[in-house]
C-alpha cells in the first residue's frame, strides 16, 4: 500500500474504496445542511445511516455495510462533516448542527426515516437526532457513547471517567492537536486505535487506511472541531441549552452497544442511557471487545444489530 506520508495518500481519493466483500459500492456526494456529503451505499431496502467516530470515517462500517446489505437493507455510511470525502466547513462543528447533517442526508437520500447506527461521535450524534428529529429516526443503535447527558455527567463528575477521556482534554489545545495527529505520516492514529481496542485490534491494513484519511488536507482540525465545542460549551449559555434540549426523551426503539472492555468510555458511563428512553430499550455488553466492537468483532456485532432491526418487538 501507499506510504502514509506520500503527497498522494493526501487525496481524497484514498477515502473511495470501491469494493467490500468482493461487492462494488456506490460512492456519491449528497447536499444537506449547507454543505456536501460523501456517502457509501450498498443494497436495497429500508434505509440504515451508519455513522462513524474519531478518528476514523465512513471506512469503519465495511463490513456491516455488506452485512446490512445482504440481510435486505440500503445500508448507506455517510463521511461527517470535515472528515473523508465530506465538505470541510470553516464552521458548524456544534452536535446541533451536526445532527441536522445527518437527518439533511436521510432527506436527500429520498428516504422518510432512517435507521440511524453510530458510534463514539457518530452515537452521540444519533442521540442527538433522535431527539432533535424523532419524525426522521425510525430506530437508533449506538456503540460506545453513553446520551449526551450522561456523557456531560460523567466527563464533569466521575473522576475515572474524566481520566479515561483524558485525549478529550488535551484536544482543547490550539494547534498542537492537529499537529499531533499528522506527524510521522499520522501514527498517532495508530496508536489510537490501538490502543483503545480490546485483544483483537483492526488489523495493520486498516489502521494504514485511517493514516492515510487522517493527512487529507484540513482534516485533523475539522475532526476535533466537535470536541472543542463539548468541552468549551460546557459551561457557555449554548453548551447549557444544549443540555437542556436533550432533556428531551427518545421515543423509538433504541439499542445500546458497548464492549466490556472499552477504555475510552466506561461501561459505568454509557450504562443508565435508557432512562432517556421512553420506548424499548435494549443494552448489550460484548464480552472482551473495546473502544471498536463492530472492527474488533464483525460478525457478533452485525448479527446482534440486524437480528434487533428486523425483531418487530424489539424490547423482549
Amino acid at each position: 500500500m501507499t506510504d502514509p506520508a506520500t503527497p498522494s495518500a493526501q487525496s481524497p481519493s484514498v477515502v473511495r474504496l470501491d469494493v467490500l466483500g468482493g461487492k462494488k459500492v456506490t460512492h456519491r456526494d449528497v447536499a444537506a445542511n449547507g454543505a456536501r456529503f460523501h456517502i457509501a451505499e450498498l443494497g436495497d431496502g429500508p434505509l440504515v445511516l451508519l455513522l462513524h467516530g474519531f478518528p476514523q470515517f465512513w471506512w469503519t462500517w465495511r463490513h456491516q455495510l455488506v452485512a446490512l446489505a445482504d440481510a435486505g437493507f440500503r445500508a448507506v455510511a455517510m463521511d461527517l462533516r470535515g472528515v473523508g470525502g465530506s465538505d470541510r466547513t470553516p464552521r458548524g462543528y456544534d452536535p446541533a448542527n451536526l445532527a441536522l447533517d445527518i437527518t439533511g442526508v436521510v432527506r436527500s437520500l429520498g428516504e422518510p426515516d432512517a435507521a440511524l447506527v453510530g458510534h463514539d461521535l457518530g452515537g452521540y450524534l444519533a442521540w442527538t437526532a433522535a431527539a432533535m428529529r424523532p419524525k426522521l429516526v425510525r430506530r437508533l443503535a449506538v456503540a460506545s457513547m453513553p446520551h449526551p447527558r450522561r456523557w456531560r455527567s460523567a466527563m464533569l463528575g466521575d473522576v475515572r471517567q474524566s481520566s479515561a477521556s483524558s485525549h478529550i482534554w488535551g484536544l482543547q489545545r490550539p494547534w498542537i492537536p492537529e499537529r499531533r495527529l499528522t506527524a510521522d505520516g499520522a501514527a498517532l492514529v495508530g496508536q489510537l486505535i490501538r490502543d483503545w481496542s480490546g485483544p483483537r485490534p483492526p488489523d495493520d491494513e486498516a489502521v494504514e487506511v485511517y493514516r492515510r484519511a487522517m493527512l487529507i488536507p484540513s482534516t485533523a482540525h475539522c475532526s476535533i472541531e466537535p470536541y472543542r465545542w463539548m468541552v468549551r460549551s460546557l459551561a457557555r449559555p449554548d453548551g447549557i441549552q444544549f443540555n437542556r434540549r436533550m432533556k428531551r426523551p427518545v421515543r423509538v426503539p433504541t439499542l445500546h452497544l458497548h464492549g466490556s472492555l472499552d477504555p475510552v468510555m466506561r461501561t459505568r458511563s454509557a450504562a443508565g442511557s435508557g432512562e432517556y428512553v421512553e420506548a424499548p430499550y435494549r443494552w448489550r455488553l460484548f464480552d472482551g471487545l473495546g473502544h471498536f466492537p463492530h472492527e474488533e468483532d464483525p460478525v457478533a456485532f452485525s448479527a446482534e444489530l440486524i437480528n434487533w432491526l428486523k425483531d418487530p418487538e424489539p424490547d423482549r
